[in-house]
């Protein structure tokens, strides 16, 4: 996999999708914005990971 993101690009991008009011759960994602879920699986172990790393992990974004 040729990496475009870095880690700190997968946290900012996570950051500005929730501040748009984006739906965060792992499926939407994966169908909106598939590199950015294939470059947070590539730096976290799972999704839920990539989201605590910004701070924005919670009950109802998983």
């Amino acid at each position: 996999m040729q990496l475009e993101m870095s880690a700190q690009d997968v946290i900012d991008h996570i950051r500005e999708l929730h501040e748009q009011g984006h739906p965060m759960n792992k499926k939407k994602v994966k169908q909106a914005h598939p590199a950015l879920m294939q470059h947070a699986l590539y730096y976290y172990p799972s999704w839920e990971h990539a989201l605590k790393e910004t701070g924005l992990a919670s009950p109802t974004m998983s």
